[in-house]
């Protein structure tokens, strides 16, 4: 299986990405492949109908969407600006959507998440990407928020937080089943 993981975000210190890499951990399977995703890798200018309509669409979308594509399993981890989305987040899911005859993430099965330093752990970002992504392609399988990363995180650990982690696991474990029933679904209908 192909992994996409990514972070809303473009910061160089992004918790987001922290907590998406060590989720991706937990589907290391000896044939499974992880590729960890940084919008720095894809950054073009803010979407604008004008500029598309000067230029064209960006190579940094058609290569973005490529690497959706590719993939059979999407970990997303959203950052939070203002309760929102990043703008670089934003900016390259407009891009990657203007790609004639595509959907963002083209039916592809995902994990969400989200994290921030505070009590609702993203929990405004959740909410929207929930409500918005399967309109883009998504099948969202899970999602899971973490609150005051500070407390509840540590590098090399992971979540430490006994009840949040036990959540995580559970989450996993779910995603999982669901994608082995998925596969097994997709190579039944082969086999008739």
């Amino acid at each position: 299986m192909k992994i996409i993981a990514f972070a809303g975000s473009n910061s160089s210190q992004s918790i987001n990405k922290k907590l998406v890499s060590s989720v991706s951990k937990y589907y290391k399977e000896p044939d499974d492949t992880i590729e960890i995703l940084d919008l720095n890798d894809f950054e073009m200018p803010l979407f604008s109908v004008d500029l598309e309509k000067r230029e064209g669409i960006p190579a940094s979308a058609y290569a973005f969407a490529e690497k959706i594509d590719g993939a059979d399993f999407l970990l997303i981890s959203f950052a939070e600006n203002n309760g929102n989305h990043t703008a670089a987040y934003k900016s390259l899911i407009d891009w990657v959507s203007r790609i004639p005859g595509r959907k963002i993430y083209n039916g592809k099965p995902v994990f969400i998440m989200a994290t921030s330093p505070g009590k609702r752990g993203g929990q405004s970002v959740l909410d929207i990407a929930t409500a918005r992504l399967p309109f883009d392609g998504a099948e969202i399988l899970e999602s899971f928020s973490l609150p005051e990363f500070y407390q509840n995180f540590e590098e090399g650990k992971g979540v430490v937080q006994v009840v949040l982690r036990s959540q995580l696991e559970a989450k996993v474990r779910k995603t999982k089943r669901m994608l082995k029933d998925r596969a097994a679904g997709d190579n039944e209908s082969l086999n008739r």
